[in-house]
């Protein structure tokens, strides 16, 4: 009976391991903007999409991959596949803690942009394992590519306000 409550605790304990891959896409910018998420855990994929009347570029990028970390149910070692820039290397590079330790000011002093967007990812970061990669986008990733097609036909078909867009204007 003990080996077996040992072994049932370990095996309770292993973090399942999730890929997802992520893409935003705006109208203009700002504009009609939508993200798509696909998430992977073994053989089984979720596509996830939502389109917003008015946003940008780079909080569509975020909010598809706060929307598919938010999918998940316990804590996982996640992989991230984004073709934002904007993102992986804020996330790669230390940025994102960086402003969130400065009171979300830059190298520079000035106020980083989407402080609500990048509160969310660094929740969400710290309940998951999970590393980030860049993938180009508009190229030959077949999951990165379906992403943008989800975001497009998001953006194409608005449903929600995104409230924080112009406090994150230049």
């Amino acid at each position: 009976m003990y080996y077996l409550s040992i072994f049932y605790f370990r095996v309770s304990h292993i973090k399942k391991n999730v890929t997802i891959y992520s893409d935003g896409a705006c109208r203009g910018n700002p504009g009609p903007g939508g993200y798509g998420s696909i998430l992977q855990y073994k053989d089984k994929s979720r596509e996830i999409s939502q389109g917003f009347y008015k946003t940008t570029n780079n909080r569509m990028e975020l909010m598809g991959v706060i929307a598919a970390l938010e999918q998940l149910k316990e804590s996982c070692n996640v992989h991230v596949y984004s073709d934002s820039k904007y993102f992986v290397e804020a996330i790669n590079k230390g940025w994102a803690e960086g402003w969130q330790r400065n009171g979300w000011r830059k190298a520079d002093k000035k106020q980083a942009l989407n402080i609500d967007l990048w509160e969310r990812i660094l929740s969400l970061f710290s309940k998951h394992d999970i590393s980030v990669s860049w993938v180009k986008g508009h190229a030959d990733n077949e999951h990165n590519n379906r992403c943008d097609e989800l975001a497009v036909a998001a953006a194409e078909n608005p449903t929600k306000e995104d409230e924080n867009y112009e406090k994150n204007l230049l």
